[in-house]
């Protein structure tokens, strides 16, 4: 009885991956999410929900400046859960998420730039 204990012991401290297969051989370990297809499943009806109120409201009277203003935030925030679970970037470390949302955040910035640089010129010339 005491070798099935240990027996059970040992397959609980069983780490979760797989071995590379090429000349090293080396173990990946595998991080394991607990209820990772019930945060999926809610990250979906987040999404679609999202996706919904603005096909929604894509076909109100609401002035057209506004509209587009609302779009581009929900696209943020949808872009933030698509990032976020599908990508799995909330889970990794700082160091990473900023390496991966500075690029973007420049590449943002300069299109805005080029987008207030090309009203300029359209008001002057």
């Amino acid at each position: 009885m005491a070798d099935h204990h240990n027996s059970s012991e040992k397959h609980e401290d069983k780490k979760h991956g797989y071995y590379t297969g090429d000349i090293h051989n080396q173990f990946v370990e595998e991080h394991h999410v607990e209820n990772a297809v019930g945060i999926i499943w809610r990250t979906f009806w987040i999404l679609l929900a999202i996706t919904i109120f603005e096909v929604g409201i894509a076909f109100t009277s609401i002035p057209h400046d506004i509209l587009i203003v609302v779009f581009i935030l929900l696209t943020i925030v949808k872009a933030y859960y698509i990032i976020a679970f599908f990508m799995h970037l909330k889970h990794e470390k700082v160091s990473f998420k900023y390496s991966v949302l500075l690029p973007f955040v420049l590449i943002l910035f300069f299109i805005v730039m080029a987008i207030v640089e090309g009203n300029y010129l359209n008001h002057m010339g």
